[in-house]
């Protein structure tokens, strides 16, 4: 290629490495770091496991059933972050525009927005 000629096409190969997992995520917790970046941290919702749990065993040796410590007055969950993402301005303005033309194929395709899952009535549209 002489200098000043551009190439015609740029040819982008994929190559999976070998440690990759398919993760699943809730949520997503970040901001702008200190370098100007965005920092994107991914988690996943659950019910937080109680610390022990104990079962009943009476006099006969049967059990009964199983109980486990909490505080009826407050629910807690357990954001586990599994992944951690850091984008520049350029690579985050780019995701951004996949992620908007991707979510605007989904709403042509399902007359709308697709079905959403809320915790407490199940599907709904």
């Amino acid at each position: 290629m002489s200098q000043g000629k551009y190439p015609t096409r740029i040819r982008y190969e994929y190559e999976q490495d070998p440690d990759t997992r398919l993760r699943y995520a809730h949520g997503v917790w970040g901001g702008i770091n200190p370098q100007g970046e965005v920092e994107m941290n991914f988690y996943l919702e659950s019910d937080k496991l109680p610390p022990f749990s104990e079962r009943i065993v009476a006099p006969d040796g049967s059990f009964g059933h199983e109980v486990a410590p909490y505080d009826e007055d407050v629910k807690v969950i357990t954001r586990h972050i599994h992944s951690k993402l850091i984008l520049n301005y350029h690579s985050a303005r780019a995701i951004l525009e996949w992620l908007e033309d991707k979510v605007e194929t989904l709403e042509m395709e399902e007359e709308g927005a697709p079905l959403m899952y809320d915790g407490d009535a199940g599907l709904e549209q």
